[in-house]
């Protein structure tokens, strides 16, 4: 297993599904650009609840960042040829729909702390 972080963008919609004990789990799949300039097509999926709704928030286009247990795998392309890809179990998701939220957040806990503060 490797414990990775992948960023990049949204293809297509997120699925919703539920797993034979009838827990629900998200999937998706995510382009992330490649050294060579290239995408690599990573897919996802997700079981944990906050996570999950997290995924499905999303649209395709949008951009986000996954970190979780990383398998690298290898498709045949409908060309014939051998691609890299990715499947990763997602623990934690982080969009701009967070980036926001937490710098708010971050905001307010300084207006609170620094009262009376004079450089």
């Amino acid at each position: 297993m490797i414990d990775a972080l992948i960023a990049g963008k949204v293809i297509g919609i997120p699925k919703q599904g539920t797993d034979k004990n009838g827990k629900p789990y998200t999937t998706m799949a995510i382009r992330a650009a490649a050294g060579n300039g290239e995408g690599m097509i990573c897919s996802v999926i997700a079981f944990r609840t906050p996570v999950c709704e997290a995924l499905n928030a999303l649209q395709e286009g949008d951009s986000i960042a996954v970190s979780g247990a990383l398998t690298p795998k290898v498709y045949q392309a409908k060309t014939g040829g051998y691609r890299p890809a990715l499947d990763m179990v997602v623990h934690a998701v982080l969009t701009p729909y967070h980036v926001s939220r937490k710098r708010r957040a971050v905001d307010q806990t300084t207006d609170d702390t620094d009262e009376g503060y004079e450089p």
